[in-house]
């Protein structure tokens, strides 16, 4: 028999929740006796990754008894040279949350603000708090960042802002104008950390492409990954893009190995392979505006997303047809894990996936069968 013992944490820690991932599909299958389960939770790429990356994973295998790069100096080239950058911008981490994580280590103080969205990301606010810092959260409007309302939040102990384009869970996206109009007015002093995890299923020209700006801006920090549209997700890798100086304190706190070999290997390859996400990005497109065409026939809107998934309104709760949906073996995620408790948000899957999913959610709304 153990004994039990508290050991006191910091304080800071203690009011935090724990982090809730999709629902693991093994649990779904006990829980309900189901053999088939679809999962459409966690904004995955259905399609997989490059053949190019499963090839370049399968090679470093060979190599698994020796330590990565630290920096992942290659990776680092890599992307510099396909966005034109330098490599002293770049710093790749264990997914780009690891990113988010550092920023707050090296530059959030116990009583330092955080300014983001009502509705956004959660591991912003929780990274916060972890180093005593006060999110200052600023409601969305229609599921869009209130730019205007994140300035005016600004006060003497802001250090950060944070703004999340697309945003997740609503898919939205702030304007081009509106966005360097933001960037522009964001004293110098406070970091400004724009999160483009979903960057690449953006087609709407009004979109502000941000990477220009960051020679002009040296507050600016871009973060985008590899777990979406090229489908690297198991093998955590995102990186950061920003001052060169700021890199350098990141280096400071990150572990000294944080990006494994099969990951910086799998993403280098998947920077060879521009057609798959092309095609990614253009088979999400379609799928995702049949999608909303087909929510909308049963009664539902959906927030205007520009990413991979999208956040259903439903009128109702949201945990009650996420608990349906899970009978019915289709795993998407519940809105009041979100922020918004009357809806869902539903990845875009596969065309046969989606259809599952649109038939199960028409038999929930109307059990009699018939059109909602």
């Amino acid at each position: 028999m153990q004994v039990s013992v508290k050991i006191p944490t910091r304080k800071e820690i203690e009011p935090l929740g724990v982090y809730v991932p999709g629902k693991p599909i093994e649990e779904v299958k006990r829980e309900f006796g189901l053999t088939e389960i679809i999962k459409l939770a966690s904004n995955e790429n259905p399609y997989g990754c490059s053949e190019l990356a499963a090839q370049a994973v399968m090679r470093e295998m060979e190599k698994c008894a020796f330590y990565p790069e630290g920096t992942a100096p290659e990776l680092a080239a890599k992307l510099a040279a396909n966005l034109g950058v330098d490599p002293e911008n770049v710093i790749v981490g264990n997914g780009s949350d690891e990113i988010i994580r550092l920023l707050t280590r090296s530059y959030i103080a116990a009583g330092d603000e955080a300014i983001m969205a009502d509705v956004t990301f959660s591991r912003y606010e929780t990274n916060v708090r972890i180093e005593g810092g006060v999110p200052v959260t600023v409601p969305l409007i229609d599921g869009v960042h209130d730019l205007a309302g994140m300035l005016k939040a600004i006060g003497s102990r802001t250090k950060m802002i944070f703004v999340c384009n697309p945003n997740n869970p609503t898919g939205t996206i702030v304007g081009r104008s509106e966005l360097l109009a933001f960037i522009e007015q964001v004293p110098r002093h406070i970091m400004l950390v724009i999160d483009e995890a979903y960057y690449e299923y953006v087609s709407d020209p009004d979109y502000l492409q941000t990477v220009p700006l960051l020679a002009g801006y040296p507050n600016l920090v871009i973060l985008r990954t590899f777990s979406k549209i090229y489908g690297l997700a198991a093998l955590r890798a995102g990186y950061g893009m920003m001052h060169p100086s700021i890199v350098q304190e990141l280096i400071k706190v990150k572990e000294p190995f944080n990006s494994n070999r099969m990951a910086q290997a799998a993403a280098i390859a998947s920077l060879d392979d521009p057609v798959f996400a092309a095609d990614c990005a253009r088979r999400n497109e379609a799928a995702r505006t049949k999608l909303a065409s087909e929510l909308k026939q049963l009664g539902l809107s959906c927030y205007p997303s520009h990413a991979n998934f999208l956040m259903v309104k439903l009128g109702r709760s949201g945990d009650d047809v996420f608990r349906s949906l899970l009978a019915r073996g289709v795993v998407v995620r519940a809105g009041s894990l979100l922020g918004y408790p009357d809806t869902i948000r539903v990845s875009v899957g596969t065309e046969q996936d989606n259809q599952v999913f649109v038939e199960a959610l028409r038999h929930i709304l109307r059990p009699d069968g018939q059109p909602a």
